[in-house]
């Protein structure tokens, strides 16, 4: 069996999947693209070790913070690690909130070869057009269309085309999202980015500072190209931490506009009074399809 776990940041994907996997005696695969990388910790909010609870974890800390990772690569590496675990009997959890990287893994995604396709979701649409205008500062682009934007920057990032048959899978698997309401997402996000910032995000990032690291992880990560932008004085403490919320908020939005229009998804409302009802419903859920 494979189950898919999406949904926005901060709704509760990484607890859920620790616990179904007990239940299914599963193990879990990371499809998240900030956290393959190490050292990117706090503001990814990667699962603590402790938090595993003893369950096998996959493709977490397996790219050097410099090091370009891109879409291609990760459909490599999760097919393998699909592969290899299905050979031993194991169930798997697919859990993150990078649609591209799910579609990209278990859908007909075909990419020439060397082609580069970076995942562009944590960019705005100012952003992205600020990185196009880089390399063709003349360009005439509708700035509010963002499909159009992130074609025109995959043609300038890669030197070959990629085909996708996007709609037939290459794996029988189910995928379940956990949501909520958006004023109470986006309270959960502030919350979590001020957490973040208590335990430590401005010491992890000032050492990737220090060191002069940078790379598509660090200039396209939240949390992590703000907080640049503050230590290289651009911009104060205050405002890199609003910058953090703001985009975080328009990234689930971003993230529930992929789900919803690119995959089959079972939604389920998060719990947060009682999250064990959360994991008994999609637990009944899943068990119901399996029969």
């Amino acid at each position: 069996m494979i189950l898919v776990i999406v949904g926005p940041t901060g709704v509760g994907k990484t607890k859920l999947s620790v616990e179904l996997a007990k239940r299914f005696n599963a193990e879990i695969i990371n499809a998240d693209s900030m956290q393959v990388y190490k050292e990117l910790n706090i503001g990814t909010a990667k699962v603590k070790e402790e938090e595993k609870e003893g369950i096998p974890h996959h493709l977490f800390d397996i790219v050097n913070p410099s090091d370009l990772y891109t879409v291609y690569d990760y459909q490599k590496d999760c097919r393998k690690k699909i592969d290899e675990l299905q050979k031993n009997n194991k169930n798997i959890i697919l859990v993150g909130g990078t649609g591209l990287y799910i579609k990209a893994a278990l859908y007909d995604y075909r990419f020439e070869e060397e082609t580069v396709k970076n995942d562009y979701e944590a960019l705005s649409n100012d952003e992205l057009l600020k990185r196009i205008k880089t390399s063709d500062k003349d360009i005439k682009i509708d700035e509010n269309n963002r499909r159009r934007l992130i074609r025109a920057l995959e043609k300038i990032d890669n030197n070959s085309e990629f085909t996708s048959n996007n709609n037939i899978k290459m794996y029988s698997f189910i995928t379940i999202g956990l949501t909520t309401e958006r004023d109470n997402l986006y309270e959960i996000i502030n919350k979590r980015v001020d957490t973040m910032i208590n335990e430590g995000l401005l010491n992890e990032v000032k050492s990737l500072y220090d060191r002069k690291i940078t790379g598509k992880a660090i200039n396209t990560g939240i949390g992590y190209k703000e907080l640049y932008s503050y230590f290289k004085g651009d911009i104060s403490l205050d405002e890199a931490i609003d910058d953090i919320k703001k985009n975080s908020r328009h990234y689930a939005k971003r993230q529930y506009t992929f789900f919803n229009n690119q995959m089959d998804v079972k939604w389920f409302n998060t719990n947060y009074e009682d999250f064990s009802k959360t994991v008994e419903e999609v637990y009944q859920y899943v068990k119901s399809l399996q029969q």
